[in-house]
């Protein structure tokens, strides 16, 4: 992975920031609230043996701090901690502020499996806060299920799973592809696409859901190539020569992680301009563009349902939230918001089930609203997934969006879709 040498500067002094912070709990550098009410007593909400005492509940943080993946996972652990610093100054959760066990996948699966083990087992997370690639959460679920944990997973997905033990605040893919795939055939009268992704479960599904709709819905339209890179890849030079080949209406793009680096720098190198190439991606918010540079991707679409630049109350007031923490040169992209999302839902849930146990969780989990969400609004669905509406942004020189579409409505989670499976 290449990165500008003061943008490496600034992420590694945000690693060394968040790695520091790591071994101090959240209620420690954090003034007590005095409750008006006596909190209840914690054999009531604590029946299954979580971490859990008269005065402090405690939840792990598990995300990449290093490897290819740290370019986009810093951001969600940043918001995790924003929003738990809030939560506790409010008063916390049922009485009790949220202490914080961090813990490193190091963009490696088996690493996720192992520290999620350990956060469940050994420290008696109530929940846990993470992941980031689809292919970490699944290494995790079945932990998370042998040891009944609840994860609130932040990230866009492919669909086709749902599970008790996971709150996706994320989009599932029917929610993000087909309506950004039908803004840029109506609006660009887009026809031919060109799909490139990186190799893993995400992608690969994503772009098969893409291929059913462009050849089964979209009229007229069709699919002249699909290629897949291994995470941290960073050689495209070979792929954009096909490209400039196949000349597509669009190029549909879910490369991850530190892979983006190189191929929108490449991209550019190799005289492609985003400005005459359209190109739509499913996988690059701010937080990637910081280590891309805008100048290598302005003109460029995004398909995300939260960009930095929306406009409502609640984003204004997280967005300074957010620089007054983290500095005012961090950007917020679309899983960075979401992994806010989920502190908030877990501490409306338990009080609603007034209980941290992980099976009242689950079940109070359908209904819960978050009006305070800086997307504007969220509920959770019987799927455990979120009601939220689409956006697509165009992307400008200074590493933000300009909001271009929004859809009208929430757009309900379907993780099952009939016909793209």
């Amino acid at each position: 992975m290449t990165i500008d040498k003061d943008r490496g500067l600034q992420s590694n002094l945000r690693r060394k920031l968040l790695m520091g912070m790591a071994a101090v709990p959240a209620m420690a550098v954090l003034p007590r609230m005095a409750f008006a009410d006596a909190p209840p007593a914690t054999s009531a909400i604590n029946t299954t043996g979580l971490a859990v005492t008269d005065t402090d509940v405690t939840v792990g943080i598990l995300h990449s701090v290093t490897g290819t993946m740290a370019i986009s996972e810093t951001g969600s652990i940043e918001a995790e901690k924003l929003a738990i610093d809030l939560i506790n100054k409010q008063g916390g959760i049922l009485g009790r502020q949220i202490k914080i066990i961090q813990e490193d996948g190091a963009s490696d699966w088996p690493t996720f499996a192992e520290k999620a083990k350990k956060l469940l087992v050994s420290d008696k997370c109530a929940a846990i806060m993470g992941c980031w690639t689809s292919a970490s959460r699944k290494a995790v679920l079945p932990v998370l299920e042998q040891y009944n944990g609840m994860l609130y997973y932040p990230t866009f997905y492919e669909g086709l799973e749902q599970s008790k033990n996971v709150i996706y605040t994320g989009q599932e893919a029917t929610q993000q592809i087909l309506a950004g795939l039908n803004w840029i055939t109506k609006e660009k009268g887009a026809k031919s696409f060109f799909l490139i992704g990186s190799d893993y479960i995400w992608p690969r599904t994503s772009n098969k859901i893409a291929r059913k709709h462009i050849e089964n819905v979209l009229k007229d339209s069709k699919v002249v190539g699909e290629e897949y890179f291994p995470l941290g890849h960073t050689e495209f030079n070979s792929v954009i020569n096909k490209i400039k080949l196949k000349k597509p209406d669009v190029i549909f793009a879910d490369v991850v992680g530190g892979s983006n680096v190189a191929f929108y720098k490449q991209l550019k190198a190799a005289g492609v301009d985003l400005s005459k190439q359209l190109l739509l991606t499913i996988s690059v918010t701010e937080d990637e563009i910081d280590g891309i540079g805008g100048d290598n991707i302005a003109g460029a679409f995004s398909c995300m349902k939260y960009f930095e630049s929306v406009q409502n109350d609640n984003n204004k007031t997280f967005v300074e939230n957010f620089h007054k923490m983290w500095g005012p040169k961090t950007v917020i992209g679309d899983v960075s918001q979401a992994a806010y999302l989920g502190p908030w839902l877990w501490k409306l849930t338990a009080e609603k089930a007034g209980s941290f146990d992980v099976d009242k969780i689950a079940a109070a989990s359908p209904g819960i609203e978050f009006k305070g969400a800086p997307e504007g609004y969220v509920r959770i669905h019987e799927n455990h997934h979120l009601w939220s509406h689409t956006r697509v942004g165009h992307a400008r020189l200074d590493g933000q969006f300009d909001i271009v579409y929004e859809s009208p409505d929430l757009i309900e989670p379907n993780p099952f879709p009939k016909g793209y499976q």
